[in-house]
């Protein structure tokens, strides 16, 4: 019996660790919040970095979808930001992001006034001068993150959020339901559970196949 065991535990293993693998890779995204909203509204949007590897992250552009206005940001601590055309660039004056952390950045853009989909492509530069493009398909290594633009079912008008006569500074409940949208847009992928899936029938036909051989 402990025989078996062992063996269980030797076939259980690789798709264990593979497993972990994936999901951390899925989890290390850098994404948009939210990830949906309306045409023609100035949306407060949040940029959200993860420092996925050993070294420190100083720098992220951030490409401004066709159809999108970029309008205003946040002031982050620690943070230069320069606007070039469609580009958006934050660029640390300290040590950035480092390992195992991530960081938010807020800014907001007018909306497209026709309905559809737009990706977010972003590009995050480390210490030792490497890149990572988030500029994939959904579903590839490094994809970029996507706002669905719906068709706005009230009458107000769009440029209002940009008059005078309104706030523009976020509150604090405004952050707490920009970190909501986010937590939810940026949640387990599909195909992790696909994966676990794949994983566990594995590893049902691994141990079925074993104990038909034992028996024999």
């Amino acid at each position: 019996m402990n025989k078996i065991l062992r063996k269980l535990m030797t076939l259980a293993a690789p798709s264990v660790a593979a497993l972990m693998l994936f999901a951390a890779v899925a989890s290390a995204h850098v994404t948009i919040a939210p990830a949906e909203s309306s045409t023609g509204a100035w949306e407060t949007y949040t940029l959200k970095v993860p420092s996925e590897k050993d070294i420190a992250t100083v720098q992220v552009d951030l490409r401004i979808p066709e159809g999108a206005e970029f309008k205003q940001y946040e002031a982050t601590p620690g943070w230069n930001v320069t606007i070039e055309g469609n580009k958006v660039s934050w660029t640390a004056t300290g040590e950035g992001i480092q390992a195992g952390q991530f960081q938010r950045f807020y800014f907001t853009a007018k909306n497209p006034d026709a309905a559809g989909d737009i990706a977010w492509n972003a590009y995050q530069h480390y210490a030792d001068g490497s890149l990572v493009q988030w500029s994939g398909e959904e579903g590839s290594e490094t994809p970029h993150s996507v706002t669905s633009i719906v068709q706005s079912s009230g009458n107000w008008d769009s440029h209002s959020h940009g008059s005078a006569d309104m706030d523009d500074s976020m509150s604090m409940d405004e952050h707490k339901a920009i970190v909501e949208d986010l937590d939810k847009s940026s949640g387990t992928s599909p195909l992790l559970y696909i994966a676990l899936g794949i994983s566990l029938l594995s590893f049902l036909l691994a141990a079925i196949s074993l104990l038909r051989g034992r028996k024999e």
